[in-house]
């Protein structure tokens, strides 16, 4: 505390003890209302957020400007000479407890407590208590708070575009849907290199589902990048995302918890969003919502320079557009699901409960079916790496129809047989002439 501290507090504390420290002495009952009053008054105490004062803390005060002599500076706290050491330990404990931490550095203060008392090094009659054991370790800069290195962070940028992407998550407006206000998410990608948002767009939940939606229009639309860096949330931690970068040959990338620094760039998008879209936005429904951010998208933030880059993230992402991966013709193939099913013996499998029919040979055999959700009439199964094409809905009516000849051939009955059905198998295959 520096001396122009001490004296303010000083000349403070002399103005609220002044009347009772003078040379007239008070009457009992005169003494105590004076005091009284002090202590029901609000004051404004110099360095300090508090407005009352004790009658304990007047009577102290009192107490050390009389025992001083009349000395002003008595007033003022004198700084301990033990200062951010705990009293209630002795140095032997104190000692034992700085080897024990170097031995433990990972311990908690509860276990280091219980090892003090197991290996009976603390001095007998003292009981060691969390609080005091947590600041003796703290002024000696061994707690795990205390002995965190600095990390060297360093500004960086991709060198191409489309090398890497940032992506998160934001809580978008109210809107109305099905009469009902429903709360918005902003899922959008960043090109690191240009600035450049592949695509951005507000939907009804973060969940995994929505995140591949704008995923797949942001490949479609902008090209694949060879990295994509992302949070911890669990939509960006499911095995189906990492399938399907990684099949694409994309590098998924999570940021360390509690370490949003290296998403500066989709967080610094997601700012100018809501300082420069969100409020003007007068629109009540998602479809208002995203036709909206579409055209602020395009023809305000990816047509203005942006103040890191000095160009417009439009002209610095085309501007080496030769290095940009195309996204393959079969994209929305990347983003089926895909489940392991067993053939039944009459070659029926289940998803979703519905009934398929399989190939004969795949009969007893653990497939893999893959799929999208809404698209459950359209379902591909494999099997060791080979499509043996599209699953077909099972039809018992049918089925029943179904005969089988000398030869073990499947056929239907004469009366219900299709006109262009030749005989055969059911899979397309015709019998020899």
């Amino acid at each position: 505390m520096n001396e122009d501290k001490k004296r303010r507090i000083s000349a403070f504390r002399f103005g609220v003890v002044h009347d009772l420290i003078g040379d007239t002495e008070l009457e009992t009952g005169e003494q105590e209302r004076l005091i009284r009053d002090k202590c029901d008054r609000k004051w404004l105490i110099p360095f300090s957020d508090k407005t009352r004062i004790t009658r304990s803390t007047i009577l102290r005060w009192v107490r050390l400007y009389k025992e001083s002599g009349g000395k002003l500076e008595a007033l003022c706290n004198h700084e301990r000479s033990d200062q951010g050491s705990p009293r209630s330990i002795d140095q032997e404990t104190g000692l034992a407890l700085i080897r024990l931490r170097h031995e433990l550095p990972k311990a908690t203060v509860i276990r280091l407590i219980h090892e003090m008392n197991i290996r009976k090094l603390i001095t007998p009659g003292l009981d060691l208590h969390r609080s005091t054991v947590y600041r003796f370790l703290n002024s000696n800069g061994l707690n795990k708070k205390s002995r965190v290195i600095p990390e060297d962070r360093r500004r960086f940028e991709a060198e191409s575009p489309n090398d890497l992407w940032q992506s998160d998550c934001m809580h978008g407006p109210m809107i109305l849907h099905e009469n009902k206000k429903r709360k918005t998410y902003l899922i959008a990608f960043i090109d690191d290199h240009s600035r450049l948002v592949p695509h951005g767009e507000f939907y009804l939940s973060e969940s995994l589902e929505s995140y591949l939606k704008s995923l797949e229009s942001a490949l479609s639309t902008r090209g694949m990048p060879r990295k994509i860096y992302t949070d911890n949330g669990a939509a960006f931690r499911s095995h189906h995302l990492e399938h399907v970068t990684a099949c694409l040959g994309i590098a998924l990338l999570h940021a360390r918890p509690y370490k949003p620094q290296g998403k500066g760039k989709i967080e610094r998008f997601f700012r100018t969003v809501r300082s420069e879209f969100l409020p003007y936005f007068k629109g009540s429904t998602l479809f208002e919502l995203n036709q909206v951010f579409c055209i602020w998208l395009n023809d305000i933030y990816h047509s203005r320079n942006h103040s890191s880059t000095g160009q417009t993230p439009f002209a610095r992402f085309t501007s080496n557009i030769e290095l940009i991966r195309e996204s393959p013709a079969n994209l929305k193939d990347y983003f089926r699901k895909i489940v392991r099913r067993r053939v039944a013996k009459d070659r029926t499998v289940c998803l979703k409960g519905r009934i398929f029919e399989a190939p004969v040979p795949l009969i007893g055999k653990q497939v893999s079916l893959l799929y999208h959700e809404q698209e459950l009439d359209r379902i591909e199964v494999s099997f060791e790496g080979r499509s043996y094409g599209l699953l077909t809905v099972l039809d018992i009516h049918v089925n029943c129809r179904v005969k089988r000849d000398k030869n073990n051939n499947i056929e239907l009955e004469s009366t219900s047989c299709p006109e262009n059905y030749k005989g055969g198998s059911l899979w397309g295959k015709e019998d020899d002439e």
